[in-house]
């Protein structure tokens, strides 16, 4: 006893206009009939073209992604990580100064910038060290040098003279890896997004 090929089940005209119910004669068919094809290619034609800028964007970022190099890499996820600072203390004043978002922007500056107590170039172990860096406005950031006497008095009132004393001891030369700051950079934009979803 042979058996007889399966055959294939009716299906709509993707053709909107219409509609009709045809048996496919070949594999992918979604059209009726020739005329229905014509219809339907400027569809076609649309959806190529948005799935190949796709593809090339994807690859453009590919290729960028490649060319960066550990610097570029450490900018990225520097900005990361101060943005989740920001994030992180928006209900917090200066760590330097105590002004608030509501003060005038002669004293605060007209925006905040997540401010290390420990310099980067004096302590690049800490670089990425929450303990080490708070939202402070711009005019202590960067006008006042980090304004680190008035600094570290907040900051001991805000996390205790123990922590304060671990960020101002010794710590071990640390040199990151380009994959280790990149999940770095991941790690703080994950929290950055789910701070703002929080506030939202």
């Amino acid at each position: 006893m042979s058996l007889s090929a399966k055959q294939p089940r009716p299906r709509k005209c993707r053709v909107a206009e219409c509609g009709a119910s045809f048996v496919p004669a070949r594999l992918g068919q979604a059209v009726c009939s020739p005329a229905c094809a014509i219809l339907d290619a400027p569809t076609n034609r649309e959806k190529a073209r948005k799935s190949l800028a796709q593809v090339e964007r994807r690859e453009i970022r590919v290729r960028k992604e490649k060319l960066k190099s550990r610097a570029d890499h450490l900018r990225e996820a520097q900005a990361a990580m101060n943005e989740y600072v920001r994030l992180r203390d928006a209900h917090l004043p200066c760590i330097s100064c105590d002004s608030n978002p509501s003060d005038h922007d002669l004293i605060t500056g007209s925006r905040w910038d997540a401010g290390h107590y420990r310099s980067v170039g004096a302590c690049p172990e800490l670089r990425f060290e929450p303990l080490n860096i708070h939202r402070q406005c711009v005019r202590c950031n960067r006008n006042l040098s980090g304004n680190a006497v008035e600094y570290r008095i907040r900051l001991v009132a805000r996390i205790g003279y123990d922590q304060v004393a671990w960020i101002e001891g010794p710590h071990p030369a640390r040199k990151y890896t380009v994959e280790e700051i990149k999940a770095i950079k991941a790690e703080y934009r994950a929290m950055a997004k789910y701070l703002k979803k929080d506030a939202a």
